[in-house]
Formats: C-alpha cells, sequence, structure tokens
C-alpha cells in the first residue's frame, strides 16, 4: 500500500505544478504588454481557482488546467475591452462565473476521454458511457448552488493566504513568528513568550503592526482588480 504523502511533500509537489503552469501561463502572454499583471492576478488568485476545481471534482492536472485557462481567457477578455464591469455585479462573482465555465470544460473534456475519465474515478453507466462521480451538473443541489458555497469558504481564506505572504516581507521573522503564534494559533500570552522568548510588549506589538498590515493587504487584494 503507498503511504500517505506528507503536508510538506504535498506542499512541494503542488510547488512544481504551480510553477510550471505559471511558465507555460507567462508563455502565452509573453507579446501581451500587460504581462506583469497577469502574472500577479496568477499568483493572486490561482489556489483559490485550483483548490475550487480540485473540490467540485477535478484532478490535479485538470484542476490546474482550469487555472491556466480561467486566467488566460480573462486576460483574452481584458485585451478585448471586455473587462469586469462593477455595475453588474461583483469582481468575486465574476471570478467565479469565469472559473464556473473553464471547469466545465474540463468535464466535457473528461466525458470525450473515456481513458481519463476511468483513471480519475468515473464509473461506467447501463448505456457504457462513463459517469463522473462528481460532474459540475451535481454541484446544484436542493439548497442551492454547491459551487457558490465551495467559493465563499475559499475566498477569505485565500485572500488571507496571499496577504500573508505579501506582510512577510515587509516585517522580521520574528515578529511574524510572534503574529502567528498569538493570533493565527491562538496560544496564550504566557506561551508566546517562554516559547519565543520574547516579551508581553512585542506579543501586542506584532499583534497591533502585523495585523494593521494584514488589513492593508487584504483591502488592496480586493480591489487591484476591481
Amino acid at each position: 500500500m503507498t503511504s500517505p504523502e506528507s503536508p510538506d511533500a504535498s506542499e512541494a509537489s503542488l510547488k512544481q505544478v504551480y510553477d510550471r503552469t505559471r511558465m507555460s501561463l507567462i508563455d502565452r502572454l509573453a507579446d501581451w504588454e500587460d504581462q506583469k499583471t497577469w502574472d500577479e492576478f496568477y499568483q493572486t488568485y490561482w489556489r483559490l481557482i485550483y483548490s475550487v476545481s480540485l473540490k467540485a471534482g477535478l484532478g490535479r492536472d485538470e484542476a490546474m488546467d482550469a487555472v491556466q485557462e480561467t486566467v488566460f481567457s480573462i486576460a483574452k477578455q481584458w485585451r478585448a475591452g471586455q473587462q469586469y464591469d462593477p455595475a453588474r455585479g461583483s469582481f468575486k462573482t465574476w471570478l467565479m462565473n469565469m472559473t464556473r465555465w473553464r471547469i466545465a470544460d474540463q468535464f466535457r473534456k473528461k466525458q470525450r476521454n473515456p481513458a481519463a475519465n476511468f483513471q480519475s474515478g468515473g464509473s461506467r453507466g447501463a448505456d457504457g458511457d462513463f459517469r463522473d462521480t462528481a460532474t459540475i451538473e451535481r454541484l446544484e443541489d436542493e439548497d442551492g448552488d454547491v459551487l457558490e458555497r465551495l467559493w465563499d469558504l475559499e475566498w477569505k481564506s485565500n485572500l488571507t493566504r496571499v496577504a500573508l505572504d505579501r506582510v512577510k516581507l515587509k516585517i522580521s521573522p520574528k515578529q511574524f513568528q510572534i503574529f502567528d503564534a498569538y493570533v493565527m494559533k491562538g496560544w496564550e500570552t504566557d506561551r508566546v513568550k517562554n516559547d519565543l522568548g520574547v516579551s508581553l510588549a512585542q506579543v501586542y506589538l506584532a499583534k497591533h503592526r502585523v495585523g494593521g498590515l494584514l488589513r492593508k493587504e487584504i483591502e488592496a487584494l480586493t480591489d487591484k482588480f476591481d
């Protein structure tokens, strides 16, 4: 039996796929003047799109294809003058719908490729056609839009993760370690002081400073492409 992949190994594997997909996307946008903008867009939202694609039922490679195709299709629309229009709804919902269509494209590919469908866990129906166990059509239930609920759950955590990565570049490793222990992990102040060898003043300073920077980064990310 194959042992489960450790969190570190899984993250390293995901990082390799991320880098490969990012470079492929950059190649496709090589002649575009706003290539840097779309690289930043990709780095900001790729994990959100990837995570939702996985939970929608795609495999890892399919989810990464959905990421690349989502960003590329948005870039093409932007270049053609078909930008996101705030008057028609929130950016969050707009990006969700763009992602939904690319996920649906991947499911259609699976239907046309029985071998891939079989490998990803599909089953064959009475008529001989493969039935995937988690198709995009099953993301609707009596309680409403399942994909929308997935998106809502992942949206905030994704922005927080990206914002934290940016904040790390602006503060000392020690200050982030204090903030992570006290705020993110919920340690008591005595444990933070004893385990990290810091004063109570340093704990509260890290909470205030890093928390303020984090809020600003989240606001900036929220407004960036609106």
